[in-house]
């Protein structure tokens, strides 16, 4: 009797689940298990891109990888999982209604993560933001739009909540984008605010006095230990009672794993993210994995340091939690997550880019060298392989390989 592993989601840790698991199958030369992964499209969003001109181009298809590598895609929205009975529903994407199910084997939650709303008045109706493809189309329109408005400081003004890894590299576009929409001698104004004491607060003291001179260099401005308490159709108003008037504010302070875990009975950590073992196995649990965004993984390097919610790791993830679902059903022998190389290139727009290494983020290569390097990362190293042959695509998915993002 055929066995199923399902994989919910298509982003880069759910794509990768897929092929790994096609791939051990294939080794072991198992026809007896299918792979089927739901998700509301057949394309990998290329999420990290999305601060980016023209984000509407910023994804890969998959339906033809999919069918390569003998995957299942079906179309849908997982609306609920039922882990005692091993049944996941499915609705259309426009409807709230479930209209079908698909019994499992074996699990692999890749759902991957939004957006992070505090409550904060006015973050819904005023605030734009750069999660997904149509978020950061709806922002593009609107800047767009903006040479169409009086010449005022608040249309020639952009706030950035935030100054982690998305809001720098956001601000970091915006002075150059503005000045092609308004003219080159438009008096642009990019500020960026963050609750913390420092600029990339999680990204530490490493790379920060070069993210600083290239912030400076480009024009952008920051207010720091004071986040937004309020957003309204003219600008901000910080905590501490500060006003900026702007007729742009895009919010990128953090992020949340994907609601679908808070189905999954077991422990959870504050941002969501399921508690998994080596393997990628939900603890407690014998046939759910977790992954991507949806895990709460430890990396080798640093010992017990978590991994990100970023691609680097989600790839590794999605590559490991394959590999080890499908090794778990056939009786094959698994390969714990490792992932012990941690690096980080962090876009600054035309002034270039920095690349670190290592947990403590010791700063490589930084201006155009940076630069060429995250070109190649967002333009080749992280799409997935495109027009390559049934062995190709399967190799692609060792989860031995080092992943750079």
């Amino acid at each position: 009797m055929t066995q199923r592993i399902l994989v919910i989601g298509a982003g880069f840790a759910g794509t990768w689940s897929a092929l790994a698991s096609a791939r051990l199958l294939d080794m072991a030369g198992r026809t007896d298990v299918e792979i089927v992964l739901v998700a509301p499209e057949p394309h990998l969003h290329i999420r990290p891109r999305l601060y980016e001109k023209n984000p509407g181009g910023m994804k890969a298809p998959l339906k033809q990888l999919f069918d390569t590598v003998g995957v299942q895609f079906i179309q849908g929205r997982v609306a609920h999982i039922d882990v005692e009975h091993k049944m996941v529903t499915i609705a259309d994407l426009d409807a709230e209604t479930p209209h079908g199910a698909i019994s499992y084997d074996r699990l692999v939650l890749a759902a991957g993560s939004r957006l992070f709303s505090p409550p904060i008045p006015g973050i819904q109706e005023h605030a734009f933001n750069v999660d997904q493809i149509a978020d950061a189309v709806k922002l593009e329109a609107h800047l767009d739009g903006l040479a169409s408005r009086p010449a005022t400081v608040s249309r020639n003004t952009v706030v950035v909540a935030g100054a982690g890894f998305t809001g720098i590299e956001t601000a970091a576009e915006m002075p150059s984008r503005l000045r092609e929409i308004l003219g080159e001698n438009a008096d642009v104004r990019v500020i960026m605010v963050e609750r913390n004491d420092a600029i990339g607060p999680d990204l530490g003291p490493g790379p920060r006095p070069v993210i600083t001179q290239a912030l400076q260099e480009l024009g952008v401005t920051w207010k720091l230990g004071s986040g937004v308490a309020n957003i309204d159709a003219n600008g901000v108003t910080l905590e501490n009672g500060e006003r900026i008037d702007a007729d742009t504010v895009i919010w990128t302070a953090g992020a949340r794993a994907n609601t679908l875990t808070a189905q999954i009975p077991a422990e959870r950590d504050a941002f969501g993210r399921l508690h998994v073992d080596a393997n990628l196995k939900v603890i407690g649990l014998d046939a759910v994995y977790a992954t991507g965004d949806c895990a709460r993984a430890t990396t080798t390097d640093g010992g017990d340091k978590p991994t990100m919610m970023a691609c680097q790791h989600a790839i590794s993830l999605g590559r490991s939690a394959g590999h080890n679902v499908a090794a778990d059903l056939i009786g094959e022998a698994p390969i714990p997550y490792n992932q012990p190389k941690y690096v980080t290139c962090l876009d600054l727009g035309p002034w270039g880019a920095v690349y670190t290494e290592g947990w403590d983020r010791q700063v490589v290569l930084q201006g155009a060298q940076g630069k060429k390097l995250k070109t190649e990362i967002n333009t080749q190293w992280i799409y997935p392989p495109s027009n390559a042959t049934r062995a190709q695509a399967l190799a692609s998915a060792d989860p031995r390989q080092a992943v750079v993002a």
